[in-house]
């Protein structure tokens, strides 16, 4: 058993990444879809499906997304920042900047999970789950 979901779901994608995978597969729950959602609307993934599953826990096939002409993977690095045994979070005011505003953080707050840019438009502040560039 893991302690922390989130970095399994992150490690599954940066593996999968790394061997040229196409498609992937990982566990599913509320927060990973709320992610998975963010990633497909800031471009980094192709494309997701849920699809259920016989435990009733469900799971998400993630199609990564590849430059065409090198074939680099489009996500160059994901990164968890807030862990379970440390948490970080950041005021409404004080959002980072990931690579000069090129990379995304991804927030959760109390309306839900979202990007560092919009929390700091709806001026709230959350719990900094990871960075994507």
């Amino acid at each position: 058993m893991f302690t922390d979901p989130i970095a399994d779901y992150l490690t599954r994608i940066r593996n999968a990444n790394s061997a040229g995978h196409m498609v992937v597969d990982i566990p599913s729950s509320k927060l990973k879809k709320e992610i998975t959602k963010i990633l497909y609307d800031q471009g980094y993934i192709l494309s997701y499906k849920f699809e259920d599953t016989e435990n009733n826990q469900g799971k998400i096939k993630i199609a990564l997304k590849y430059d065409t002409i090198t074939k680099e993977p489009v996500i160059k690095k994901i990164q968890r920042i807030s862990t379970p045994g440390l948490r970080k979070y950041t005021s409404a005011d004080n959002h980072p900047r990931i690579l000069n505003g090129l990379g995304i953080s991804i927030v959760s707050t109390s309306k839900g999970v979202m990007t560092g840019k919009q929390a700091s438009l709806q001026h709230i502040g959350g719990e900094l789950l990871c960075y994507v560039y």
